[in-house]
């Protein structure tokens, strides 16, 4: 059935905008004239199924940005209206009236539309793998194998909120001394080209004799007031290529070995890798998914090269029989806490919990050093400033004080 955008007016002669599946545009018509409203344009947005994809991406180019927030939020309303025993296509319509963003409505239709048509939810979520992770797809398929949906759905949200909600704690805590850096270097940039200048002119003009850290100033003065723009275009430059040479698959290789090897690096992210192993992982075997196909879906989650080697060398390992403890201990990527907690799962039966409970004392660990570490950047900000400031300030009185042994 196509799917069409319309806009109406309603009694009171505002222009409202909308999405509905109709046989036809006439069909469509009749919809919203019975809706109460007088159609003004109505264009078919959606082919059929088999382009879904193809569609999905321009409404998602077009569109405006679907946040991660908002599928979360779709995901737990999606949950609540199947845990009340509301069928799958009614529930879906329910939450296409409830969703105010253009760009996912269009989606949820989409997803409908195939749903409608005889695919399962998995299949019509696949169709859409910029919105929905590989993570998703997999739990709804288990939940959809298991009869469990709406309680896989809603573990689903409560997954994405705690994630969102740990990325938020840590982009937040990085805003201040990331802001103060970038404050911090444009004021000392401004002062040492612009005001500086003004000041050392006064010695120059004297010809005199010169201490050798107003010397290095006055160079460093006159380089920036020439080549500032330089300056700025090396600066971006190096970004880039940073930036293009982590892309490359040893540059890649390099950047993460660094990441987990660095003095002041390496403790926080071996933890939030493990934090986000055991949280993701808890979630999929909850949902059912098998351990080795959970665990081909946690090595995109750690976002590290040498992390996902280390999933695929367990994966063959678990296949041959052996215990996901035993192959990750001695690993120096993961800690012996992790280690003995997966152990006492897999002994006990209950490693979902295990993990759970791991995720949630690494998270905790995470924000903590994450915070310790935003307080020392502090400090070490001010000293930097505070001696750069002083180099000026000593390069600047030292000519003075000479001029004045000169007078007496």
């Amino acid at each position: 059935m196509p799917v069409y955008e319309y806009t109406a007016l309603d009694t009171s002669g505002k222009k409202q905008k909308g999405v509905l599946d109709a046989d036809s545009i006439a069909a469509a018509r009749q919809k919203i004239r019975q809706a109460g409203k007088y159609p003004v344009e109505i264009r078919e947005t959606i082919p059929k199924t088999r382009q879904s994809k193809k569609n999905s991406f321009l409404s998602l180019q077009t569109g405006p940005r679907v946040k991660q927030q908002e599928i979360h939020v779709a995901t737990r309303q999606l949950a609540t209206l199947l845990g009340a025993g509301i069928p799958l296509v009614s529930s879906l319509n329910g939450l296409i009236e409830q969703t105010t963003n253009k760009t996912l409505k269009t989606i949820i239709t989409q997803i409908k539309e195939s749903v409608n048509e005889g695919n399962s939810l998995t299949s019509a979520l696949s169709e859409h793998p910029r919105l929905f992770s590989r993570i998703y797809v997999n739990m709804v398929r288990a939940g959809e194998a298991s009869g469990s949906l709406d309680v896989v759905l809603e573990r689903l949200a409560e997954f994405g909120e705690r994630q969102q909600a740990l990325r938020s704690r840590i982009k937040a805590a990085l805003i201040y001394p990331i802001f103060m850096a970038l404050v911090g270097t444009i004021v000392l940039f401004l002062l040492i080209t612009f005001i500086v200048p003004s000041i050392t002119k006064v010695f120059s003009d004297r010809n005199q004799i010169l201490p050798l850290p107003t010397i290095i100033l006055i160079k460093i003065s006159s380089f920036l007031q020439s080549y500032w723009w330089l300056v700025l275009i090396l600066c971006a430059a190096l970004v880039m290529g940073i930036r293009f040479f982590i892309q490359q698959p040893r540059g890649r290789r390099i950047w993460d070995k660094l990441k987990l090897s660095l003095p002041l690096l390496k403790d926080l992210n071996i933890k939030i890798a493990a934090a986000s192993l055991g949280r993701t992982l808890a979630s999929l075997l909850q949902s059912g998914v098998p351990l080795i196909t959970s665990l081909q879906i946690v090595k995109n989650i750690l976002n590290n090269v040498l992390l996902a080697e280390v999933m695929d060398e367990a994966t063959e390992e678990l296949e041959k029989g052996k215990s996901l403890s035993g192959i990750l201990r001695g690993n120096p990527y993961f800690t012996p806490m992790l280690i003995q907690m997966i152990a006492v799962g897999e002994q006990s039966g209950a490693l979902e919990k295990m993990l759970e409970k791991a995720a949630d004392s690494y998270e905790k660990e995470v924000e903590t050093k994450i915070m310790a570490m935003t307080s020392m950047i502090e400090p070490i900000m001010i000293l930097v400033m505070g001696l750069v400031v002083s180099f000026i300030v000593v390069s600047i009185l030292l000519p003075i004080f000479e001029m004045n042994q000169l007078i007496k």
